[in-house]
């Protein structure tokens, strides 16, 4: 079994700026991400908001911060899913066997939330995804409609306007929940914005070839004929690999102190994973850091009362 002292479980801002600050303190420090390392910086095309770059791309920005913690010597283990924790005997089992821990750092961040609406799962990869900067290629020419109406809604808008011939961008409220600056960009003859609108179902046989479009004020229903759908909608914890021993808010986030305590002596949750006002890049390295430090303090401090 192998053995580490601070075990971090998500590779993204929260977990890598976790693994640099445990590994700069001395710690024997593991990651596990269960994609690439970078987690969910890898399907953003461009970031704007990251302090002291005009613009970096996502996956340029967490292959530097995995460098970054790797040269101190934070073990790095991208594609490797942590299956289960047990918070007792300190130990999690994961895609590639088992591992102890002294303090754990949850940072797996969150997921997109499902739409729940016929057609969706059926046709998921078939025309239906979460991921634009992913998939966004595969639409060349080709007609897709966003829904959504906040950050990561225009960031799908902005990958995609450049493939497609059109994009529709479909929002259930009257009005943008996103930064000013980024719909200001989503403006071209290539977009079409409904707001006061939602799907209902997607329609296809074997890919997506439309969706069912409802007026929330009026009650009608159209159809619109395309090709791909993306959904924005969101997030929900990654939480599945724990128990019932962190409390949660009523969203399922984990709830911490300001020195990303839990309710569990010796497990941190730092970025989107936790219960917080604020998601992003900035705040999620920011949570990573306090959780190190926090994780550091607490097992010196064990150290000096076993002496």
């Amino acid at each position: 079994m192998e053995e580490c002292e601070i075990l971090i479980i998500g590779g993204g801002p929260a977990g890598l700026s976790a693994a640099l600050y445990a590994a700069r303190g001395g710690r024997k420090t593991c990651v596990l991400e269960r994609g690439e390392l970078g987690g969910q910086l890898t399907a953003i095309a461009n970031i704007e908001n990251w302090p002291g770059d005009r613009t970096v791309s996502g996956p340029a920005l967490g292959k530097r911060m995995a460098d970054h913690a790797a040269a101190f010597g934070a073990r790095l283990l991208g594609n490797t899913e942590a299956m289960s924790v047990d918070l007792r005997k300190k130990t999690t089992k994961t895609s590639h066997g088992e591992i102890r821990f002294k303090a754990l750092i949850i940072a797996s961040g969150a997921r997109e939330k499902k739409a729940g609406i016929p057609g969706e799962k059926e046709l998921h990869g078939k025309g239906v995804s979460y991921c634009a900067t992913c998939d966004a290629p595969f639409f060349q020419n080709k007609v897709v409609a966003v829904v959504g109406g906040g950050n990561s809604a225009f960031d799908g808008v902005a990958a995609l306007s450049k493939f497609a011939s059109k994009v529709y961008l479909i929002h259930r409220r009257d009005t943008f929940r996103a930064e000013k600056a980024m719909q200001e960009q989503a403006n071209g003859p290539k977009i079409e914005k409904l707001l006061n609108s939602e799907v209902v179902s997607i329609n296809g046989k074997g890919r997506v070839q439309g969706v069912v479009v409802k007026n929330n004020q009026t009650g009608e229903q159209k159809e619109i004929k395309l090709d791909g759908i993306f959904f924005f909608m969101g997030q929900e914890p990654s939480t599945d690999f724990l128990g019932g021993e962190l409390k949660l808010d009523k969203n399922g986030f984990i709830i911490t102190n300001e020195k990303m305590e839990t309710n569990v002596p010796l497990v941190y949750a730092a970025g989107d994973v936790r219960a917080t006002p604020l998601r992003q890049i900035s705040t999620a390295a920011s949570d990573g850091s306090i959780a190190a430090v926090s994780a550091e303090k607490a097992l010196s401090a064990l150290k000096e009362e076993d002496e």
